[in-house]
């Protein structure tokens, strides 16, 4: 039952018998026939078909929420007991927004060092898929923001509140600048994040509150090409300060505080809320939780 359960998620998930198929490790036939016998354990139909996948029925629909809590219990299950032979172990896979990224290593080295055989995998994503994923059991927690947009049914821990500085590249004219205000920031030559990036809308809610222009010349979902803009051009960008640090130190760049105002948005952990946690994500929280307070 087990088995059927988790393909019916990867098909609900994937929305695609041969993709789903292909992420479970089995052939698509195999993954038809058992979508069937679930249905026929059940008593209902569902997935609605055609010549390809057409959705889930409204039985499917609750279904797929029984689902993600028994496979999650027990993916949990097999996780204590594993831990009670060999300790906590296995792969734990992290989510995060772009923006996080650079202080995610802080977290992991604390965590190898007391869990030297739990593995990490680490992803980036929007704050959206963040949450998608993990109520796809695709990842065990996320690092994202807390008070900005809906998070539904999860269990938080803060880990630190983002400052927003403007970033160009040292000897500009602006870098003589002790600060800048919001206001100000549409008459430059901005690169921001994309808007399905919930740091770009945070940043467009205070610019367009400050009656400055959100639309830069330059969109990305990534970081790294905001700082490779700002490094061989005259463009400028604007980031958390946690997330320029990593830049600042080894290249000519420099970082001006935005105020007027200046704002803070938390960022933290991210877990579903299920009770109990297996045992590495409830390491997880416990680690977090002893940082938060620190």
């Amino acid at each position: 039952m087990i088995e059927k359960l988790e393909m019916f998620i990867a098909l609900a998930t994937e929305e695609h018998f041969g993709k789903a198929a292909q992420s479970c490790g089995v052939t698509q036939p195999t993954l038809s026939s058992a979508i069937k016998q679930l249905e026929e354990q059940l008593g209902s139909t569902l997935v609605m078909r055609g010549s390809r996948y057409l959705g889930l029925t409204p039985e499917g629909k609750r279904v797929l929420e029984w689902a993600r809590r028994i496979v999650g219990d027990a993916r949990t299950m097999r996780e204590e007991i594993r831990a009670t032979k060999r300790g906590l172990s296995g792969n734990l896979r992290i989510a995060a927004i772009p923006t996080a990224l650079t202080t995610i290593s802080q977290i992991t080295a604390d965590f190898s060092q007391a869990h030297p055989n739990v593995r990490f995998t680490i992803l980036s994503r929007n704050s959206s898929e963040i949450l998608e994923l993990l109520d796809n059991l695709q990842i065990d927690a996320g690092i994202s923001y807390l008070d900005n947009e809906p998070l539904g049914r999860v269990v938080t821990v803060p880990l630190y509140t983002e400052r927003y500085v403007l970033i160009a590249r040292s000897g500009s004219p602006i870098t003589e600048r002790d600060h800048v205000s919001w206001s100000e920031l549409g008459e430059l030559p901005l690169c921001l994040l994309t808007p399905d990036m919930q740091n770009r809308r945070i940043i467009a809610q205070h610019l367009n509150a400050a009656g400055a222009s959100s639309a830069p010349n330059v969109e990305t979902n990534s970081v790294i090409v905001l700082i490779s803009h700002v490094l061989h051009g005259s463009r400028v960008t604007v980031l958390p300060q946690k997330a320029a640090d990593i830049f600042l130190t080894n290249a000519p760049l420099t970082a001006i505080p935005i105020i007027e105002p200046e704002t803070h948005q938390p960022v933290g952990l991210i877990t579903p809320e299920r009770e109990p946690h297996g045992p590495v994500v409830n390491a997880l929280l416990q680690m977090a939780r002893r940082r938060a307070e620190a």
